[in-house]
């Protein structure tokens, strides 16, 4: 297994929407350990495959307060969605930023493990917020584009300068 790079916001390649799966092979099922070795050592709760520069439709969590409850869904869609509710959210993307966001509470999902099986189950709470999360990743979206233009840009400053001081280091 290896850790992977994370990109940072305003990484342009966040922004890349990804494709979907067509092959799920031994490299497939390789970086999906991969991506929870560096979700869990980051530490987060979910990760996307845009995240670590490869864009194809993946995304790993695990919301359980052990970690011991990982989950991969593999091109997935949300088929149905209601209620709403507003959390807290964070990014490993985005390190060291929390901000409230709006999201459907209730939610439905169809997606592919990494055998290529088709699994759909129903999420609600901090499990339907981070499938949302990173499905977003997924289009290329990030959580601070959910907060005003003058918050989203005190965020990329403060990112930018942090990096410009750590190359500098």
């Amino acid at each position: 297994m290896a850790l992977l790079n994370i990109l940072h916001f305003p990484d342009p390649k966040l922004r890349t929407v990804a494709k979907p799966v067509t092959v799920f092979d031994p490299d497939l099922r390789q970086l999906v350990r991969d991506m929870f070795e560096t979700m869990y050592e980051a530490p987060g709760i979910g990760l996307a495959a845009t995240q670590v520069d490869r864009h194809i439709r993946l995304l790993v969590m695990d919301v359980s307060d052990q970690g011991n409850n990982p989950r991969c869904l593999i091109n997935p869609e949300i088929i149905e969605a209601d209620g709403e509710e507003e959390m807290d959210e964070g990014c490993l993307s985005v390190p060291g930023f929390y901000e409230k966001v709006r999201r459907a509470e209730h939610i439905r999902v169809r997606a592919k493990d990494d055998k290529g099986e088709t699994i759909e189950f129903e999420a609600e709470g901090l499990e339907a917020v981070c499938i949302q999360h990173e499905m977003d990743h997924l289009d290329g979206k990030l959580f601070v584009d959910y907060l005003s233009t003058l918050k989203r840009n005190r965020i990329r400053s403060k990112l930018v300068k942090q990096k410009k001081q750590k190359a500098s280091s």
